[in-house]
């Protein structure tokens, strides 16, 4: 499935956080050859070295590891350092954002964790 690039950040960090929610779905396995700077940038008609950029986070955060000649491959464990951190900032970005409005226009908690079984909210 393509994701389309836009300009709210830079397109490398865009590739980068792509490139993570792959690993983090599933659809980039463990141990699994990450796509070559050629087919990244023909992919999302970039420039090569934008994609090198984007990859080059995900070296830093040792999520991938470069196997000489080979290419990239997710590194063991990637997923689960990742699902961590998200899970570490979720309540922080996603909770805490929903509880608040949620008490600024009348929902108790009550009604709040209905909504949620019900998969209103």
């Amino acid at each position: 499935m393509k994701v389309y690039l836009d300009d709210t950040q830079p397109i490398f960090q865009q590739i980068a956080r792509i490139l993570i929610d792959e690993i983090v779905e599933g659809r980039l396995k463990e141990e699994e050859r990450v796509p070559s700077e050629n087919e990244l940038s023909r992919f999302y008609n970039v420039n090569r070295a934008t994609v090198r950029n984007g990859l080059q986070t995900l070296l830093n955060d040792d999520l991938i590891y470069k196997q000489r000649g080979i290419g990239m491959f997710v590194k063991k464990g990637a997923r689960d350092k990742l699902l961590a951190e998200r899970r570490k900032n979720f309540e922080q970005d996603y909770l805490r954002p929903i509880l608040e409005e949620a008490k600024k226009i009348g929902i108790n908690s009550e009604l709040l964790i209905e909504l949620i079984k019900r998969g209103e909210i």
